[in-house]
């Protein structure tokens, strides 16, 4: 796999990556909610799921993700309703002005599993996996060199546009003072993961 290759795999992921969908969404909720320790940690595990299917698809392991097919619909739907959950929770969040530390209620390890659910709860992201990589490389034909370069690509596009995200939504949130406003953020944000659940719920 040349460099040629892995930097034009790396432009596409980019442009994949910044598109909106539901894990940029939940990313400038959770930036908006609690600021951008926090969102940080939804996006790592945003990122270790797409690992999770990436790796999936690398090793070929596309007809074990079918045979599972039942666990993914179960894992899609508590992925749904568990953002749905987070949102709803978010939204009843009392106004607190803005501080280092954040929303108290939301621990780390809610924060990361929230992250992971988002990928998880989506399946079709192994078959975009499966689909997308042939484009760009013969996946019976990669090393383990080949394997952890494509890995840190992924990880170090998708987390870098995630967390370009986290940041320009908390540089936003410290413009606000009062606490009517905070309410409203509140609001805002928890009604985009609720948003995010329900999309996750509806899509075929």
């Amino acid at each position: 796999m040349n460099l040629l290759t892995l930097l034009t795999f790396a432009a596409a992921m980019f442009l994949l990556a910044a598109s909106p969908g539901p894990g940029v969404f939940a990313t400038l909720a959770r930036a908006l909610a609690s600021g951008f320790s926090h969102a940080a940690v939804l996006v790592l595990g945003v990122v270790v799921g797409d690992l999770i299917f990436l790796l999936l698809a690398i090793y070929g392991l596309s007809s074990m993700a079918e045979l599972l097919g039942s666990f993914f619909t179960f894992i899609k739907y508590a992925g749904g309703v568990y953002l749905l959950w987070l949102g709803l929770k978010i939204w009843r969040t009392p106004p607190e002005l803005p501080s280092v530390q954040g929303v108290r209620e939301l621990s780390w390890k809610k924060n990361f599993l929230s992250g992971l659910s988002i990928t998880l709860a989506n399946p079709k992201v192994i078959l975009f996996y499966l689909g997308f990589l042939p484009t760009f490389v013969d996946l019976t034909g990669l090393t383990n060199l080949d394997v952890l370069a494509i890995s840190a690509v992924v990880t170090t596009v998708l987390g870098s546009v995630l967390l370009s995200y986290a940041w320009a939504a908390s540089r936003a949130r410290r413009l606000f003072t009062r606490q009517e406003t905070v309410a409203r953020m509140n609001k805002c944000a928890g009604g985009v993961m609720m948003t995010a659940g329900a999309v996750i719920l509806t899509k075929s």
